[in-house]
């Protein structure tokens, strides 16, 4: 059993499909899914899909791209429907240099207001970080409560920075680069870490998995990503669905017929 900690079922690419995808994954052992909304449009849809899905959960945030775009208006519509039972998290939020660092400021500005409402509200945060390691980890040890947990998703950083995000109180989420023959951080990552940190997530339609790399994405290419770290870790593969099982559900604070834990 386990959970989807982060996909776009509001994505374009899967949406027209939602039925198909949702009981394939079901068919591949996904319990859960969180559809993880990225500015106010998706954010609505993400919503809206959970609404029509028992097992499917949203997060609604403003990605890092949308920092030149967003109104404070988006803010306020965040704002409004963060009370709402099936919104489990505010992301996916961030810091993103890699395609533009000129508006840096203007994303540390959209981080830190969406991480205000995190705190406000006792949601954790689901971080997107690419090629902004320290800023995005000296944000978030600025201005997150220390009793709020979150999740670095899809990291990508090195195992040396792992502990400074997780004494934070912050899970590390892995997803299809782990799989990747010459990725030698994210494997590096997978060993080393400790299971009680340990999500993982398919980030679809976006980096699909090994054997299914360049293809579009879907959760029930879950299995190949708790495989290969499980493969990595010398372990089971029930002992890594088990882990990351139990750490979605507490992290997200998952409905009760996903709290029992299965394997007591």
């Amino acid at each position: 059993m386990i959970i989807d900690s982060h996909v776009h079922l509001n994505d374009e690419e899967l949406f027209p499909r939602i039925e198909e995808i949702i009981e394939k994954a079901k068919a591949n052992g996904v319990k859960a899914f969180i559809c993880v909304g990225y500015n106010k449009e998706s954010s609505e849809m993400a919503l809206d899909i959970a609404n029509m899905y028992d097992e499917v959960y949203a997060a609604i945030g403003i990605h890092p791209s949308e920092a030149k775009h967003y109104k404070e208006s988006d803010i306020l519509w965040l704002e409004e429907n963060l009370s709402h039972p099936k919104v489990k998290a505010i992301g996916e939020m961030g810091l993103d240099y890699y395609w533009d660092k000129s508006n840096e400021i203007k994303q540390k500005e959209l981080f830190v207001k969406q991480i205000n409402l995190a705190n406000k509200y006792k949601l954790p945060i689901i971080v997107h970080m690419r090629d902004a390691i320290n800023d995005t980890y000296e944000v978030i040890k600025e201005h997150k409560a220390k009793d709020l947990s979150g999740v670095m998703h899809c990291y990508s950083g090195s195992w040396e920075y792992v502990k400074n995000f997780t004494d934070l109180n912050l899970y590390i989420s892995l997803a299809g680069p782990v799989t990747f023959k010459n990725a030698k951080t994210p494997k590096e990552v997978a060993e080393k870490i400790s299971l009680d940190h340990l999500l993982v997530e398919t980030d679809a339609p976006y980096l699909a998995p090994m054997p299914h790399r360049g293809k579009t994405n879907e959760s029930k290419n879950l299995k190949y990503i708790i495989k290969e770290i499980a493969l990595i870790k010398k372990t089971s593969v029930e002992e890594i669905e088990k882990h990351t099982f139990n750490n979605t559900v507490k992290l997200f604070n998952l409905s009760e017929d996903l709290k029992e834990n299965i394997w007591d």
